[in-house]
This record gives C-alpha cells, structure tokens and sequence, in this order.
C-alpha cells in the first residue's frame, strides 16, 4: 500500500501571515473601517477566505455585503499574494525528501487559483499530484471528505496516511479520517490558542523537524505493512 502524505499550505509550508492580514486591512480602509493588528487578523485564518472576512467585518462593526467585501479581499490578495510570503526555512529540503519516501498532496481551505500561483512560484507543483482547494468541488476542512478523496485517489489507507497541518482544524480533519496528524507547530495555526492534543501526535517546533517526524511515522507505517 503507498504512504501518502498530504501538506496544509499557509502556516505550514509557507509563512503568509503579513499578505493576508495587509489584504484584510487593504478591504476595511477601502470600506472607511480601521486596520486590525497582524495578530488579530492571523487569529480568524484558517476557516477559508470567507469566514476571514466575515470576522474582519464584524471585529470592526463594518455593515456591508460580506459577497462584495470577499470579492475585494481576492483582488486584493491576487496583488499581495508574493509580497512577503515565503517558505518556512527547511521546508524544501522536507519536500525532496518527503517525495523520495511518499505520495505528496495538498489540502488546503485557501482558494485553489493563489494556491497553484504559490505552488508554481516556488516550483512545487511537480512535487505534488494533487491540489485540493477550500473551493474545490469537496467541502472544507474540517470535514474529511478532501483527506478522504485524496486517499482514494492514491490507492492510500488510514494506516498509510499522514496529515501535516498546523491548526485545530487540521488535527479534526486527521481524526475525523482516522489517519495520522503531524502537528506544524511553528505555523500560526495557534493563533487562537484552541490546539487541543490528545498526545498520540506527531508535532514539530521547526518546519526542518517535520522530515524527521515524517520519517518516524514512516517506518512504523512500512512495519505495519
């Protein structure tokens, strides 16, 4: 059976906090709100672009159609999307290894056009097989059925799979499927501080620590064999 291992995107292989919380700020001053505090803006990631803005709008009081609000935020995010987003440093090196032991994908509650446009900008797309969107045709995250589709699309079973992610969402999303979790615990996944684990996680304090934790999951998964 092929392991299969599957990445989250911001806060997990790529730090996007500044460029989503300058988009989010650029959307409010268009609307005459004030700007929120990098941190506060980081704190309502991670649920897709619309549940982002819709608390963005309500932590400023802002009355107005969350439809035209979103539409501003992905003009503006289309602008930003590069200006200070980065991969977390190592996080390469885990890819080209992490290739060499598994099948890799990606889930992700991002929209699928800036999730592609970062995967070509750090040549990433011929690392993946398989990109999955917060708009793609499955439901988000935490619900499974995304996990789910890209284990069936694999040929990949519980035992064989590994979800890397660094939110509460992502740790509901592995159990929810009954597959591993390696938690990215340098993200900003815990933002909000809602990281409940139960022990039996994989974790890493470093985005370099993830190839090692990768690599411990692994060769149990290969003596469950």
């Amino acid at each position: 059976m092929p392991l299969l291992v599957v990445f989250d995107l911001d806060g997990t292989l790529v730090d996007s906090r500044q460029d989503l919380a300058d988009s989010t700020n650029d959307v409010l001053a268009s609307l005459g709100a004030p700007p929120l505090p990098v941190d506060q803006v980081v704190r309502m990631v991670g649920d897709g672009a619309r549940t982002l803005i819709r608390r963005a709008l309500e932590a400023t009081a802002c009355e107005t159609s969350l439809d035209r609000a979103l539409e501003a935020f992905h003009r503006a995010y289309a602008v930003r999307l590069l200006h200070t987003t980065r991969p977390y440093p190592g996080i390469e090196v885990v890819l080209r290894d992490t290739a060499a032991l598994a099948t890799l994908a990606v889930l992700t509650n991002k929209p699928l056009a800036p999730t592609e446009r970062l995967l070509d900008e750090f040549g990433w797309r011929v690392v993946f097989g398989k990109v999955l969107g917060g708009d793609s045709a499955v439901p988000r995250k935490p619900d499974p059925a995304g996990l789910l589709s890209l284990m069936d699309w694999a040929g990949a079973t519980a035992a064989s799979t590994l979800l890397v992610g660094d939110s509460m969402v992502d740790i509901e999303t592995a159990r929810c499927a009954g597959v591993s979790i390696c938690v990215a615990a340098y993200g900003f996944g815990n933002a909000r501080g809602d990281l409940a684990l139960r022990g039996d996680e994989l974790v890493a304090h470093t985005a370099g620590a993830v190839g090692t934790r990768i690599g411990e999951w692994a060769k149990r998964a290969e003596r469950a064999r």
